[in-house]
C-alpha cells in the first residue's frame, strides 16, 4: 500500500514538472495550449483527494484511482506533446507542423497511456480487446468514415494540393469557395466569401475536383464578358478596354489584361476580358472596379453595351431615306476614286458609275489583302488604315512600301489580270474600296477609248519611277512604245 501510495506521489510530482517546464518553455502565442494539461492534472488532483473518502479495496475505489491515473497521464502525455511539437520542434522548421500530424501524434500517446493505466491498475487491455468479436466488429464497422476521413487527410497532407490560407473551390458550386482554416484529422475548415464557415470532410476533398486560385502563385486570373453591338470595330473595343484596366483597383499590370473575340451572340459580339489580381479575397469588389472603367471607357468612345435580347428597335425605312444614303456613299466613293491617278480622266458620271460597282471592305491589324502569285483581279483603293508591302525573294520576305489613305495597289492586276507581284497586309484595321474586272469592263465597253487613256497614265507613272537621266532622251520613244503594248494587253483581258 506504501509502495503504491508513493508512486502515485512521483506521478503527480512528474505530471507537475512536466505541467510547469509546460507553462516556461512554451513560446508566448502556445502559452495558452497549457490549459488543457493544467484542468486534467487539476482534475486528478481533486480524484486522489477524493479517494481518502472511500473505501480501500472497494469497486468505487478502484474506479476512482483508475479515473484519477488516467487523468494523470492524460496530462503528462499532452505535457509531452505540447513540449516536442511546440518548443523544440516548430521553432527549427520553416513551416508549421499541420494540424493533423498534432492530433494524430496526441491520440497515439493517450492511447498509449491509457493502456499504461489500465495495465497498472491491474486491468489486462488485451481482454477487453478480446472480449466480444461482435463489439469489435460494431466498432471497425463505426469507425470506417472516421479512418477514411483520416487517411484522406493524411493524402492531403502529403500531396499538399493546398495549405493554409489558400483559397480553393471544392466542387463546380461557386459558393464553395472560401480560405482554408484548418485541416485536421477529420475535416478541412474554409471560411466563404460571405464569411461562412463550411466544414468539408476530408473524404470528401480527397475525390473532388479541387481549384486553387493562389497556386503556384498568388495572382489568379479573373474573367468578365461583355457584349458590344456586332457594328462597333473590335479593335475599337480591345483598344477602350485595354486602356480603362491599367490602375483598376486590384487591377495587376503584370501580366497584363487581355481582350479576346469570344463569341457571336445574337447579333451582338461578346467579349472575353482577362486580367490578373492577387487580391482574391476581394475578387466581387475587383471585377466591380473593372466593370465600372470599362462602362466609363466606352461611354467616352460611344460605344454601347448591347441591348437585351428581348429588346426590339425600330427604324423606319423608306425608298428615299435608302436612296439618299446610297448616293451619299457613292459621291464619297467617288471622291476617293479621283485620287487614283489613272481613274482622275473618267467624267464625273462614269466615276460614279464606278463608284457604284464598288465594294468596301474591311480587313484588321495582320489579315493578308493579296498574296504575292495569286491571280486575282481587283483593284484596292485604301480609305482608312495603313497597309505593308511584301514581296518575297528567294524564300526571304522583305517590307518593300507602306500605304496609307488614297494609295491604292493591284492597277495592273486590274487592267491586265497579271498575277500579284507583292504580298499586301493589313499593318492596322483598315478600310478598303475594291473595283472588280466586271465593273470596269461595263465601264470601257460603253467607252472604249478610255483604255488609250488609262493605258498612257499607268505607263507613264511606272516610267517616272524608273527612267534614270542617261536613259532620259529615249524616254518618249519608250514611253510611246510601252504604252501601246499595256494598251494591247488592256483590250486582249477586256476583249474590247
Amino acid at each position: 500500500m506504501f509502495e503504491r501510495a508513493t508512486s502515485d506521489a512521483v506521478g503527480s510530482v512528474v505530471g507537475l514538472t512536466l505541467l510547469l517546464l509546460t507553462v516556461l518553455l512554451l513560446p508566448a502565442p502556445a502559452k495558452r495550449l497549457a490549459r488543457a494539461p493544467a484542468v486534467l492534472f487539476a482534475l486528478h488532483l481533486v480524484m486522489r483527494a477524493g479517494l481518502l473518502a472511500l473505501e480501500i479495496g472497494s469497486s468505487a475505489e478502484h474506479g476512482a484511482s483508475l479515473a484519477a491515473m488516467v487523468l494523470l497521464y492524460a496530462a503528462i502525455g499532452r505535457c509531452a506533446v505540447l513540449i516536442a511539437l511546440d518548443a523544440v520542434l516548430s521553432p527549427r522548421l520553416a513551416r508549421p507542423i499541420p494540424r493533423i500530424f498534432r492530433d494524430i501524434i496526441q491520440a497515439v500517446v493517450y492511447i498509449v497511456l491509457f493502456f499504461v493505466a489500465l495495465n497498472r491498475e491491474g486491468v489486462e487491455p488485451g481482454s477487453l480487446l478480446t472480449t466480444s468479436a461482435l463489439l469489435t466488429a460494431a466498432i471497425a464497422l463505426s469507425l470506417q468514415e472516421t479512418l477514411g476521413n483520416l487517411v484522406a487527410g493524411l493524402a492531403i497532407q502529403a500531396q499538399r494540393p493546398f495549405d493554409v490560407d489558400d483559397w480553393i473551390q471544392f466542387d463546380a458550386d461557386p459558393k464553395h469557395i472560401g480560405r482554408v482554416l484548418e485541416i485536421n484529422w477529420r475535416a478541412t475548415k474554409l471560411i466563404t466569401l460571405d464569411d461562412v464557415e463550411v466544414i468539408v470532410p476530408n473524404g470528401v476533398l480527397a475525390k473532388a475536383p479541387i481549384a486553387n486560385f493562389t497556386k503556384p502563385t498568388a495572382a489568379s486570373r479573373r474573367s468578365l464578358y461583355v457584349q458590344v453591338p456586332a457594328d462597333v470595330p473590335p479593335h475599337d473595343v480591345r483598344a477602350a478596354i485595354l486602356d480603362a484596366l491599367p490602375g483598376a483597383h486590384g487591377v495587376l499590370e503584370t501580366p497584363a489584361p487581355s481582350v479576346v473575340l469570344n463569341a457571336f451572340v445574337d447579333g451582338n459580339i461578346e467579349y472575353w476580358v482577362r486580367f490578373h489580381t492577387t487580391r482574391f479575397e476581394l475578387r466581387d469588389g475587383v471585377d466591380s472596379a473593372a466593370r465600372e472603367r470599362i462602362w466609363y471607357a466606352f461611354a467616352r468612345r460611344d460605344i454601347a453595351i448591347a441591348a437585351p435580347n428581348r429588346a426590339v428597335r425600330l427604324r423606319e425605312i423608306t425608298q428615299d431615306s435608302e436612296a439618299k444614303h446610297d448616293a451619299s456613299q457613292i459621291v464619297r466613293r467617288g471622291e476617293i476614286l479621283g485620287k487614283v491617278d489613272f481613274l482622275r480622266a473618267l467624267s464625273d458620271a462614269q466615276r460614279a458609275q464606278l463608284a457604284a460597282r464598288s465594294k468596301l471592305h474591311t480587313y484588321g491589324a495582320g489579315e493578308v489583302v493579296v498574296r504575292q502569285g495569286e491571280a486575282t483581279t481587283e483593284l484596292f483603293i485604301v480609305q482608312s488604315g495603313r497597309m505593308v508591302v511584301q514581296r518575297e525573294t528567294d524564300g526571304a520576305s522583305a517590307d518593300v512600301a507602306t500605304l496609307g489613305a488614297g494609295d491604292f495597289f493591284g492597277e495592273m492586276a486590274l487592267m491586265t489580270g497579271e498575277q500579284r507581284t507583292a504580298t499586301v497586309r493589313a499593318a492596322t484595321p483598315a478600310t478598303l474600296i475594291s473595283i472588280d474586272r466586271d465593273a470596269m469592263h461595263d465601264l470601257l465597253a460603253t467607252a472604249p477609248e478610255l483604255a488609250a487613256v488609262v493605258s498612257r497614265v499607268i505607263t507613264e507613272r511606272r516610267e517616272a519611277t524608273t527612267t534614270t537621266v542617261a536613259t532620259a532622251s529615249a524616254a518618249p520613244a519608250v514611253l510611246e512604245e510601252r504604252s501601246t503594248q499595256l494598251l494591247g494587253r488592256i483590250r486582249k483581258f477586256f476583249m474590247l
